[in-house]
């Protein structure tokens, strides 16, 4: 039999937990530092420029597609903590100065790290979810106007989503 106390903590309850999860989502976006972000997508779009035959990682909003989904609640953290770490460690790498540097130098930078077995595995990752986000489908928040499904003439799988899976 429901009584009105139970009715009143299962509400409690369900408000609770739309609480804590927004208060995960926020601490993990908190915890992902601008110096981070910023070293992503300087990585993302050096690796899908905007004079390429496919959209840029910019053009695509490749970045924001990346961070949601590694800030997803389902996605793995060990995963995300390599991604994150990876980026850092090419800061590292390059003395806190990778996002300025010129072409040529985010080249060689690129380039020396993918000589480590670590930096070969998080350029890869890189690559990975940079290309998961030009080539998904629009409702993600990447692959604006389905550019790139143009550019490889392609087009989305079928049946389309109808909700987002960070709304799920």
């Amino acid at each position: 039999m429901l009584t009105r106390r139970k009715i009143l903590v299962f509400g409690s309850l369900m408000g609770l937990s739309s609480w804590l999860q927004a208060k995960s989502r926020a601490s993990i976006d908190r915890k992902v530092n601008t110096k981070v972000k910023r070293t992503i997508a300087a990585v993302q779009e050096h690796l899908f420029p905007s004079n390429s035959k496919i959209p840029s990682a910019k053009m695509m909003h490749a970045n924001t597609f990346l961070l949601e989904t590694i800030s997803h609640k389902s996605y793995d953290k060990d995963i995300r903590r390599f991604v994150l770490e990876g980026a850092k460690e090419l800061e590292v790498r390059e003395k806190g100065l990778f996002t300025t540097l010129s072409k040529e130098d985010k080249e060689r930078a690129l380039r020396e790290y993918e000589e480590t077995n670590y930096g070969s595995s998080w350029l890869s990752r890189i690559m990975t979810l940079t290309m998961e986000g030009i080539f998904s489908d629009p409702i993600y928040g990447s692959n604006k106007n389905e550019k790139g499904w143009q550019a490889i003439k392609s087009f989305g799988g079928q049946p389309r989503p109808n909700t987002r899976y960070l709304d799920v």
